[in-house]
């Protein structure tokens, strides 16, 4: 088997293994440095014009789940009849994307950016940032605060997706999760967080350790002929 076989293997493998993860074995934890892999990966994501609108919490301490298993039905397994993952998975995540705040052409924030992460020199920002405006304006009428949140969130969800791919290639369970309701889990983000919720909304989440047992069924996915078409 040639190197480049060996790596498509790997890589349909990693696929076939992922699972969306209900329950996770609790007494398992994933390696600092397995889970600082994983957390590059989403850091290292591609994302529109490279702005990265989103930023990453890492709920970690027991108490502060605690205050989302009410208003996280997809995350505390009363669906299911299991344990969930809020309080079994070795790290669970909140993906918070940037509003209009942050993302609206000649925001400050978003000046910055260019200047201090991306490094663009002075003399390039005016062609950058007239792209830009007729992106949000124009081509994609991405203008309302609302609008613009969701196409932060579509950023959010390659990174996302990025972090469980690494995830199962090294062997570690993952579970995004979208079952929450937006406005409780804002709110007790703003007062128990210390997040601003002005310029940033919680759009997924997202747990990930080791499964406590094997999946259910088999994967199921449609046919390649039925969603790919060559032109």
């Amino acid at each position: 088997m040639s190197d480049q076989t060996a790596i498509q293997s790997q890589i349909l493998d990693a696929f076939a293994f992922r699972h969306a993860t209900k329950e996770f074995d609790a007494s398992r934890k994933i390696p600092e440095a397995e889970f600082n892999t994983i957390l590059e990966a989403a850091r290292l994501s591609p994302s529109s014009f490279g702005l990265e609108p989103w930023q990453i919490l890492v709920v970690q301490d027991p108490a502060k789940r605690a205050l989302l298993e009410d208003v996280a039905w997809g995350a505390n397994g009363r669906m299911n009849g299991s344990k969930g993952q809020l309080f079994t998975a070795s790290h669970f995540i909140i993906f918070l994307a940037h509003t209009g705040q942050t993302m609206s052409h000649g925001a400050a924030y978003l000046e910055r950016h260019l200047r201090e992460v991306k490094h663009f020199p002075e003399e390039a920002l005016p062609g950058f940032k007239g792209v830009f405006t007729q992106f949000q304006t124009s081509d994609f009428h991405i203008e309302t605060d609302r609008q613009i949140t969701d196409w932060s969130a579509r950023q959010a969800y390659i990174a996302l997706g990025n972090m469980m791919t690494a995830a199962a290639l090294l062997r570690i369970d993952s579970c995004p999760i979208e079952g929450f309701q937006i406005d409780p889990v804002t709110e007790i983000l703003g007062r128990d967080f210390g997040v601003d919720t002005e310029a940033l909304k919680p759009v997924v989440m997202g747990a990930f350790g080791y499964r406590a047992t094997p999946p259910r069924r088999p994967q199921t996915r449609r046919a390649a002929a039925d969603v790919i078409r060559w032109i």
